[in-house]
């Protein structure tokens, strides 16, 4: 089964004054829907745009697994454990926030940021946070959260090219740039496909090539 979430139908969020607009996935702050609390491990699917100068200040996590892809730009990471990186275009960055960490995200540069975030339940919570950047990940290389059950697979798509679609309980796809058609289904870029027990999809760039994010998760438990 294939439900398709539409870029328009995000939340919106974040402090526009401030130079930060966010686009929510799923309920997130005072945008609460009991129907749109997660899908399998994954509770949050953020599309992020900071201005130069812009950012989130210090604040909290915990039990939670925070993975972030950047779009365009270049995105300031600093916590608690003594971290401090610069995130670019293709790389992955993973913060577990396991028993509690504080972060800092900014956009330092003097061009602006879009980066896409996405926050998985961990199978078991507590422990120690830890960190992880990998820069410039290939499409062949998929990047796998163990602590979520989760498996992140990048796939750069040029016009016409297909790509076979991860089989799983839960996979989650989501439109980076361009546009893609997923089994009989068109997306656009910022557009996402939430297939449960996905079997036999498949994924063609469109005209321009696509970028997309496929999350394979085998979920804790099936919404309802």
């Amino acid at each position: 089964m294939m439900d398709v979430r539409r870029a328009a139908e995000r939340y919106p969020g974040g402090d526009p004054a401030a130079g930060i607009e966010s686009r929510h996935a799923f309920s997130f702050g005072p945008h609460y829907d009991p129907d749109n609390l997660r899908f399998g491990a994954m509770i949050a699917c953020n599309e992020e745009r900071l201005a130069p100068g812009a950012g989130f200040d210090e604040h909290p996590h915990s039990h939670t697994e925070i993975v972030t892809w950047v779009v365009e730009g270049e995105l300031t990471h600093r916590d608690s454990t003594g971290h401090e990186t610069r995130v670019r275009a293709g790389d992955v960055q993973r913060l577990s926030s396991a028993g509690g960490v504080r972060h800092v995200e900014r956009n330092d540069a003097d061009t602006p940021l879009t980066f896409i975030q996405t926050w998985l339940a961990p199978l078991s919570p507590g422990g120690d946070p830890s960190y992880e950047i990998v820069h410039g990940i290939a499409d062949s290389t998929p990047y796998a959260v163990p602590e979520a059950g989760a498996m992140l697979h990048v796939r750069r798509l040029e016009a016409g090219a297909r790509t076979a679609v991860p089989g799983g309980a839960y996979v989650y796809a989501h439109v980076v740039r361009g546009e893609v058609r997923l089994g009989a289904e068109e997306l656009g870029q910022g557009d996402a496909a939430r297939i449960t027990d996905a079997t036999d999809v498949e994924a063609v760039g469109g005209p321009e090539g696509a970028e997309l994010l496929v999350w394979e998760m085998a979920g804790p438990s099936r919404p309802s």
